[in-house]
């Protein structure tokens, strides 16, 4: 079910049907948002490999009308991981596949942890073999191939045929699986089994995490058991914008969610009237463009940024932005920039707890190197990172990596509380404000703001190249005037993968939840049962 209403429930939203499900019959069962979304969390793990894993990093909001609890998941570079290191094996780039690629921690396992404490703290009592389960059977008894799936593994397996553990775990009697086909993961529902009944905090200071860093060693990456032993999620404070409509929320630096904020803040000072006009495409483009080059200027680890973030986020700054956006003819773009691969979840519990998160390895398998003695999917992460001194990210040992991914979530003034996000590199901003324009500025409803069509503009999901792409649905008028404004266009087919795998839950005053799950992807939103 792509769409889902109901009063006095709780709701689950995913982009695949079975992580869905996983999350909703803990509902079902009595647990929290959080408890559900950690169900879900895992279970995607197995039934998506190529987009997230155990070996990804993941942010979470976590809120029920007030301030989010904001976690920040984000593993650091290895300490070995240096200018020197790469250079010293003649590389001017770090590598985008393989052991040299894996080199920052991966932190989605304790950003579950974290939250699973926030969950005890609400009164959740779920056990953590019970929130496992669904992943743990999947993983052992074997799921589906779904399209995206196979699309992807016939796509890249030239690519990542020979890397570490990529054939031996992905292709059956050495082919590439059909959609359909029943694919296991045995070596991964060991460790999920392990973990559930050890705890968490194994995957980075027990066996679990002896074994990842002595394959990793083995394989060649940079990451050591120090690295993984130093690991912690941190509680974080969001960044947040006043709107008109309410008070958005998203994760601050390394992620992108400042441009997001930006572009919101942007749209909220311009007159656009009506969804899918050129008013409303042609705006949030410009308004885009003036985020990316703060966030290309400035974004990365906090840590080494020399500015505060909020700073942009101020009446006048936003003000003067606005000024510059020309409502007739389109500002010059020929910079790209980062892609990725990633999964966003949603849960809001009867109680109104409201769960946004999002989790990914980067590119599509991450690094294409998997652990034998894990069956963890490593994530690649780290190739963001630059080799030239000066640069915004460059790479040095313990630095966090830029991330395009960010959850995010509202406080509307008029009650209702949304949860929302999308998979899609430099889409993922501009596809959120997609969807909340059109769900709050124009009223329409949940289902139709996310499958409504969609633009892109820059790079995601492996496709490079500055121009305007815009699925086929819109009239004809729109596609003139934007040429005509100076939009460098590109038509694609009618619902794109690229175009990201979103989703969005809200809960109303009356205690109505709503969800909706992408059709472009596998993904569902499902009412708990009561």
């Amino acid at each position: 079910m792509k769409y889902a209403c109901k009063k006095s429930a709780g709701i689950v939203v995913a982009p695949h049907h079975l992580a869905a499900e996983a999350g909703a019959r803990i509902l079902e069962e009595g647990g929290n948002a959080i408890e559900a979304m950690i169900a879900a969390a895992a279970a995607i793990t197995v039934v998506y490999p190529h987009m997230n894993s155990l070996g990804g990093d993941n942010f979470i909001l976590i809120g029920d009308g007030a301030m989010p609890l904001a976690i920040d998941a984000c593993g650091a570079a290895a300490r070995k991981a240096d200018v020197s290191f790469y250079r010293e094996r003649e590389f001017d780039d770090i590598p985008s596949r393989g052991p040299l690629a894996a080199l920052t921690v991966a932190g989605a396992v304790s950003g579950w942890q974290m939250a699973l404490e926030e969950s005890k703290r609400r009164g959740g009592r779920i056990p953590l073999p019970r929130l496992f389960e669904d992943a743990i059977k999947y993983a052992r008894e074997g799921v589906p191939v779904t399209g995206t799936l196979n699309r992807n593994l016939s796509e890249k397996f030239n690519e990542l045929k020979d890397t570490s553990g990529f054939s031996d775990t992905f292709l059956i009697n050495g082919t590439i699986p059909k959609v359909g086909q029943n694919l296991k993961f045995p070596a991964l529902a060991k460790t999920l089994d392990y973990l559930s009944r050890v705890g968490l905090d194994d995957f980075y200071r027990g066996e679990v995490g002896e074994t990842i860093a002595s394959e990793l060693v083995a394989c060649g990456s940079p990451l050591q058991i120090e690295d993984l032993r130093r690991h912690s999620a941190l509680g974080v404070k969001p960044l947040s914008i006043s709107l008109k409509c309410g008070t958005v929320y998203t994760m601050p630096p390394p992620t992108q969610g400042l441009a997001s904020m930006m572009i919101l803040g942007l749209i909220d000072r311009m007159p656009v009237f009506r969804s899918e006009s050129y008013g409303h495409i042609h705006t949030i483009v410009e308004a885009t463009k003036q985020a990316f080059k703060v966030r290309d200027q400035y974004i990365s680890d906090p840590e080494y940024m020399t500015i505060d973030p909020l700073e942009f986020l101020s009446e006048s700054i936003l003000d003067n932005m606005a000024d510059q956006i020309d409502l007739n003819h389109a500002l010059s773009w020929p910079v790209s920039g980062p892609s990725g691969d990633t999964v966003w979840l949603g849960a809001i519990d009867r109680d109104g707890c409201a769960v946004s998160l999002i989790q990914s390895i980067y590119w599509e398998f991450g690094s294409g190197l998997v652990l034998p003695g894990t069956g963890v999917v490593w994530q690649n992460r780290g190739t963001s990172f630059g080799l030239g001194s000066g640069k915004t990210n460059s790479l040095i040992p313990f630095r966090r990596p830029f991330h395009t991914i960010h959850p995010a979530m509202a406080k509307l003034k008029d009650g209702r509380t949304m949860a929302y996000g999308t998979m899609g590199g430099e889409g993922q901003p501009q596809t959120q404000a997609e969807i909340f324009t059109r769900y709050v500025q124009f009223g329409q409803g949940l289902e139709e703001s996310i499958s409504a069509p969609r633009w892109l503009l820059g790079r995601t999901w492996g496709e490079e190249t500055s121009k305007l792409r815009l699925e086929n649905r819109f009239e004809q008028l729109v596609f003139d005037k934007l040429i005509e404004a100076g939009h460098d266009i590109e038509i694609v087919g009618s619902f794109e993968e690229m175009m990201g795998h979103a989703g969005a839950v809200v809960r109303h005053n009356d205690g109505l939840v709503e969800g909706a799950s992408d059709p472009r992807c596998d993904g569902a939103a499902i009412i708990e049962i009561t």
